[in-house]
Protein backbone atom coordinates (compact mmCIF):
# COMPACT_ATOMS: atom_id res chain seq x y z
CA UNK A 1 0.00 0.00 0.00
CA UNK A 2 1.08 3.71 -1.01
CA UNK A 3 -0.34 6.47 1.61
CA UNK A 4 -0.24 10.18 0.13
CA UNK A 5 -1.27 12.55 2.57
CA UNK A 6 -2.20 16.22 2.12
CA UNK A 7 -4.13 18.69 3.66
CA UNK A 8 -7.19 21.07 2.14
CA UNK A 9 -9.30 23.41 3.17
CA UNK A 10 -7.88 22.06 6.65
CA UNK A 11 -9.24 19.08 5.85
CA UNK A 12 -6.44 16.15 6.15
CA UNK A 13 -6.78 13.88 2.64
CA UNK A 14 -5.29 10.19 2.53
CA UNK A 15 -4.87 8.71 -0.83
CA UNK A 16 -4.45 4.65 -0.55
CA UNK A 17 -2.89 2.69 -3.52
CA UNK A 18 -2.83 -0.97 -3.90
CA UNK A 19 -3.65 -3.49 -0.87
CA UNK A 20 -4.59 -2.66 2.63
CA UNK A 21 -3.82 -6.15 4.55
CA UNK A 22 -2.29 -7.73 7.88
CA UNK A 23 0.86 -5.77 6.73
CA UNK A 24 0.02 -2.67 5.38
CA UNK A 25 -2.61 -1.21 7.84
CA UNK A 26 -0.74 -0.51 10.95
CA UNK A 27 0.88 2.13 8.85
CA UNK A 28 -2.69 3.45 7.85
CA UNK A 29 -4.07 3.21 11.32
CA UNK A 30 -1.11 4.93 13.26
CA UNK A 31 -1.37 8.00 10.46
CA UNK A 32 -5.42 7.78 10.82
CA UNK A 33 -5.20 8.28 14.47
CA UNK A 34 -2.63 10.50 14.99
CA UNK A 35 -4.68 13.19 12.95
CA UNK A 36 -7.68 12.49 14.05
CA UNK A 37 -6.42 12.51 17.89
CA UNK A 38 -5.44 15.83 16.52
CA UNK A 39 -8.85 17.16 15.94
CA UNK A 40 -8.50 17.15 12.01
CA UNK A 41 -11.23 15.63 10.20
CA UNK A 42 -9.88 13.48 7.65
CA UNK A 43 -11.21 12.28 4.31
CA UNK A 44 -9.65 8.84 2.79
CA UNK A 45 -9.53 8.82 -1.06
CA UNK A 46 -9.93 5.05 -1.84
CA UNK A 47 -9.73 5.03 -5.36
CA UNK A 48 -6.97 2.96 -6.02
CA UNK A 49 -7.29 0.36 -3.66
CA UNK A 50 -6.75 -3.22 -5.46
CA UNK A 51 -7.32 -5.03 -1.97
CA UNK A 52 -8.85 -4.34 1.59
CA UNK A 53 -9.17 -7.13 4.57
CA UNK A 54 -10.91 -6.90 7.81
CA UNK A 55 -7.46 -5.46 9.65
CA UNK A 56 -7.97 -2.80 6.82
CA UNK A 57 -11.30 -2.18 7.41
CA UNK A 58 -10.43 -2.41 11.34
CA UNK A 59 -8.39 0.49 11.10
CA UNK A 60 -10.92 2.78 9.47
CA UNK A 61 -13.84 2.16 11.62
CA UNK A 62 -11.04 2.66 14.62
CA UNK A 63 -10.16 6.27 13.10
CA UNK A 64 -14.14 6.74 12.36
CA UNK A 65 -15.16 6.00 16.00
CA UNK A 66 -12.39 8.14 16.79
CA UNK A 67 -13.32 11.11 15.08
CA UNK A 68 -16.70 10.91 16.22
CA UNK A 69 -15.61 11.03 19.88
CA UNK A 70 -13.38 14.22 18.91
CA UNK A 71 -16.01 15.46 17.36
CA UNK A 72 -14.42 15.57 14.24
CA UNK A 73 -15.49 14.79 10.36
CA UNK A 74 -14.28 11.62 8.58
CA UNK A 75 -15.73 10.29 5.48
CA UNK A 76 -14.21 8.05 2.57
CA UNK A 77 -13.98 9.47 -0.94
CA UNK A 78 -13.68 7.69 -4.49
CA UNK A 79 -14.13 3.90 -3.11
CA UNK A 80 -13.00 1.03 -5.56
CA UNK A 81 -15.47 -1.28 -6.48
CA UNK A 82 -13.38 -3.96 -4.32
CA UNK A 83 -13.31 -2.26 -1.52
CA UNK A 84 -17.03 -0.72 -2.06
CA UNK A 85 -18.38 -4.89 -1.96
CA UNK A 86 -16.16 -5.36 1.33
CA UNK A 87 -17.89 -2.21 3.13
CA UNK A 88 -21.17 -3.46 1.79
CA UNK A 89 -20.57 -7.21 2.70
CA UNK A 90 -19.90 -5.57 6.28
CA UNK A 91 -22.81 -3.06 5.94
CA UNK A 92 -20.38 -0.53 6.86
CA UNK A 93 -21.38 1.29 3.94
CA UNK A 94 -24.41 2.36 5.97
CA UNK A 95 -21.96 3.65 8.72
CA UNK A 96 -19.35 5.83 6.56
CA UNK A 97 -19.89 8.70 5.04
CA UNK A 98 -18.95 8.12 1.26
CA UNK A 99 -18.40 10.12 -1.13
CA UNK A 100 -18.43 10.47 -4.83
CA UNK A 101 -15.09 12.89 -4.88
CA UNK A 102 -12.40 14.28 -2.75
CA UNK A 103 -13.75 17.65 -3.42
CA UNK A 104 -17.11 16.70 -1.93
CA UNK A 105 -15.83 15.45 0.87
CA UNK A 106 -13.54 18.64 1.74
CA UNK A 107 -16.25 21.19 0.86
CA UNK A 108 -18.84 18.90 3.18
CA UNK A 109 -16.04 18.17 5.73
CA UNK A 110 -14.77 21.82 6.15
CA UNK A 111 -18.19 23.01 6.57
Amino acid sequence: MNLSTREENGIVIFELDGEVDLETSPKLRQALLQQVNAGKSVCVGMQDVAYIDSSGIASLVEAYQTARRNSSGFGLACISDSAIRVLQLARLDKVFTIYDTIETAVSDLST
